[in-house]
């Protein structure tokens, strides 16, 4: 998959220390979430890039998996509204061409589509709106579940600080 990008978008990627090619696009290495960048060519000057993340819904990160209905909805749709800015924490300029936040079978999946003329700060964006999933998703988990998985390692690494103190969650 990652040979059919386009030449300037596949350079990028494969100059860029925290992506590694996968069969589906470019993987970033720094977050615990299935995360993918893909890029097409366009008639003009710039390249669409699509940004992918998959990440548990609540339910599904919980220990015993029980969740009320009216706190899941609620969970995923602060979520989906707090993703959406995810353009205001690049240094770069992005106008979202699309964007979508879907959950089937314990999972949500998490969709940026834009496009953008310079492929090295195209790569440096998808990284910056994977990285924004992640610490909005650690901030949105709800409080008073037990968590497991990678949910569960998450809260712990940012309970604890560089210094390895335990300071207090981002909740």
């Amino acid at each position: 998959m990652t040979d059919e990008l386009p030449a300037e978008a596949r350079e990028a990627f494969e100059a860029h220390d925290a992506f590694t090619a996968g069969e589906d696009g470019y993987k970033l290495t720094t977050t615990d979430f299935d995360a993918t960048v893909t890029a097409s060519e366009r008639a003009d000057y710039a390249t669409d890039f699509e940004v992918t993340v998959e990440v548990p819904t609540l339910d599904s990160a919980v220990t015993d998996g029980e969740v009320g209905d009216a706190v899941q909805r609620g969970w995923l749709d602060a979520m989906e509204r707090r993703l959406e800015d995810a353009p205001m924490a690049t240094r770069a300029s992005v106008d979202l061409d699309e964007f979508g936040v879907t959950a089937e079978g314990g999972t949500v999946v998490v969709t940026y589509e834009f496009s953008f003329g310079d492929a090295d700060r195209a790569a440096a964006v998808g990284k910056t709106f994977i990285e924004y999933v992640e610490g909005t998703y650690v901030e949105s988990v709800v409080p008073g579940y037990e968590y497991d998985g990678v949910v569960a390692d998450l809260l712990g690494a940012a309970a604890t600080g560089s210094d390895g103190e335990r300071g207090g969650t981002p909740l």
